[in-house]
């Protein structure tokens, strides 16, 4: 049976990793360096979109807000929210960041029973309280970006990555890759290792659903440590590294299925 969180949970590891993020940027000598995962940001860049999410989510979790209609938009949508940066000083950076955070995690635990839905990219709607799965994600997966540029130690910690994964997953079928899933008809069992963690991927002609209610038989199987199959997700890592590490393991009647998974989604 899977690990149930609640909402306090993830408010409190959003507010966690929140700070360690920070930390870990309000060190960086010259954040004029060009990223390693995206080049065409800087460390500055970087900071200042992750700064802008909180308080983005906080309009979108009270009704307003803005938000990219389409997954293949939000590179767009990112740049346009960095040349509109009213700081790029990274201290003031910083303050945002965590003041917003706070403004947002203290109005998802005064959420009542009934909590809101909300617009988000990918022109989906969900829970408010998911987002923040989705916000931890940001922090974890960014700071990942940040250390390997700088060359510092960003250790992440295996039990966010089933948090995280709950998160994406309700944005996840947006995400879909229309040209590499085309016709795609394949059942995926995923399981993270040393969790109670396992869900299932399952595309019908492309469209993606996550966890239904009657899945197919599996086509695959793969079991993967956990924070290997965070960085994965997010293209930080080859899945065919993974395999060779010893980091994940494929079986089932199309094994080799798992190695191409990460190709059928959009960059993250």
């Amino acid at each position: 049976m899977r690990t149930t969180y609640s909402r306090f949970d993830y408010i409190d590891a959003a507010r966690e990793t929140g700070a360690q993020f920070v930390e870990l940027v309000a060190g960086v000598t010259d954040p004029d360096l060009r990223l390693t995962s995206t080049p065409s940001w800087t460390v500055t860049d970087l900071f200042g979109h992750v700064a802008a999410t909180p308080s983005r989510y906080l309009e979108l979790a009270t009704g307003g807000g803005a938000w990219s209609c389409r997954a293949d938009d939000l590179p767009d949508f990112n740049a346009k929210q960095i040349a509109n940066l009213t700081t790029r000083d990274i201290r003031e950076l910083g303050d945002r960041l965590l003041d917003s955070l706070e403004q947002l995690l203290d109005t998802v635990g005064h959420f009542g029973a009934q909590v809101p839905t909300m617009n988000f990219d990918g022109d989906r709607r969900i829970r408010a309280d998911a987002a923040l799965g989705i916000l931890i994600g940001e922090f974890v997966v960014h700071g990942h970006d940040v250390a390997r540029t700088v060359g510092r130690t960003w250790a992440i910690d295996p039990a966010l990555a089933p948090m995280i994964a709950r998160g994406r997953h309700h944005v996840l079928p947006s995400w879909v890759d229309d040209t590499a899933c085309r016709d795609h008809c394949a059942t995926y069992d995923i399981r993270l290792r040393g969790t109670e963690e396992r869900f299932v991927y399952e595309f019908t002609d492309g469209h993606l659903e996550v966890d239904p209610a009657e899945p197919q038989h599996p086509d695959v199987h793969i079991s993967i440590d956990p924070v290997t199959a965070l960085l994965a997700g997010y293209g930080r890592i080859s899945p065919t590294w993974a395999v060779l590490t010893g980091k994940a393991v494929a079986w089932g009647a199309h094994p080799w299925l798992a190695a191409g998974l990460g190709n059928r989604f959009l960059p993250a």
